[in-house]
């Protein structure tokens, strides 16, 4: 009786362990799915403004017109995924960078990224103000993770010394958010990138 009953157990393990891992996949091939969507839409909308295809955009990501749905049951869903998936990956950076770079080279990659963030706010920022009910929403909860970001990075730079005292975080911000105000030239990302080098340089603490 105790052999059968170990028997028994053996397959019952067996069972819910095959079980959790078919779960498993299912739920990670849904996250698979979702993140290439996302980053296939985000080249789509910046390359074909927000009304790109999203029938092209579900084929370049691999998947059916049905799975994008289930994942983005609309348009104005996925402008909004991808402009939080930017915000989420600057605030990941920052806390990357900090770890893995000098602070002057931290906050010089992070305001580098921003250029990226604003190219998708630009695309992204008129359609959902025309689709979504209370864009501001959206908008204003991304502003703080935003500013935590730079915060910390530009007060790492300062006590390191690598930059001067009297700097404000909110300068870098501003002069940053400058550029997405007159970002309607073609090459305009360029000249964001240049910028971010110049205010890097004038940033420098003089010796």
């Amino acid at each position: 009786m105790s052999i059968k009953r170990s028997q028994t157990t053996d397959r019952q393990r067996k069972s819910d362990g095959s079980g959790r891992q078919s779960e498993r996949k299912p739920r990670t091939d849904a996250r698979r799915n979702r993140e290439r969507i996302l980053e296939v839409a985000k080249q789509a909308f910046s390359q074909h403004g927000a009304s790109a295809s999203l029938d092209e955009i579900a084929k370049g990501a691999g998947v059916g017109p049905g799975t994008l749905y289930r994942h983005f049951p609309t348009r104005e869903d996925l402008l909004e995924a991808v402009y939080r998936t930017e915000v989420e990956k600057l605030a990941a950076a920052e806390r990357k960078f900090a770890e893995t770079m000098r602070p002057i080279d931290a906050l010089r990659a992070w305001m580098l990224l921003f250029v990226d963030y604003i190219a998708a706010k630009q695309i992204i920022a008129p359609v959902l103000n025309a689709l979504v009910g209370d864009p501001k929403r959206v908008f204003e909860a991304s502003y703080s993770h935003i500013w935590e970001a730079i915060r910390a990075l530009v007060r790492r730079a300062i006590r390191s010394g690598d930059i001067r005292r009297d700097l404000d975080p909110i300068d870098f911000l501003r002069a940053l958010i400058g550029v997405a105000n007159v970002a309607t030239s073609p090459d305009w990302q360029q000249s964001a990138r240049r910028l971010v080098d110049i205010l890097i340089t004038g940033a420098r603490q003089t010796k």
